[in-house]
């Protein structure tokens, strides 16, 4: 559970360094990334620890499908939330299709 939270964290950190600046379009494009940066070296202090936690629990393989689904549900929350953006039944098909691969990751044959 402490490695799904810190990359839940990490993911919050991220998302936000890659899209905060799309509703600040007047602001030059070397500060977003200046500022983008600093959020990002945040979530890198998070993730990284959260993937030593991790391994010692899950393979690369599963640490990595973890992750990819974490951000996508932490992405949706920000996209909803912060740019205001709909979410359309094709979004969630194509999440419940990214949720089939989670089974397949994880099930043991």
């Amino acid at each position: 559970m402490r490695t799904i939270l810190l990359l839940f964290l990490s993911n919050l950190f991220m998302t936000t360094a890659w899209y905060w600046h799309l509703k600040f379009r007047e602001t030059q494009l070397w500060k977003v990334i200046l500022i983008s940066w600093l959020i990002a070296f945040a979530e890198y202090c998070i993730a990284v620890p959260a993937n030593r936690i991790g391994s010692y629990q899950f393979n690369a393989f599963e640490l990595k499908t973890i992750q990819e689904v974490v951000s996508l549900g932490v992405f949706v929350g920000f996209a909803i939330l912060y740019l205001k953006e709909p979410l359309r039944w094709n979004y969630l098909v194509g999440f419940a299709l990214i949720c089939l691969a989670v089974f397949f990751i994880f099930k043991k044959w």
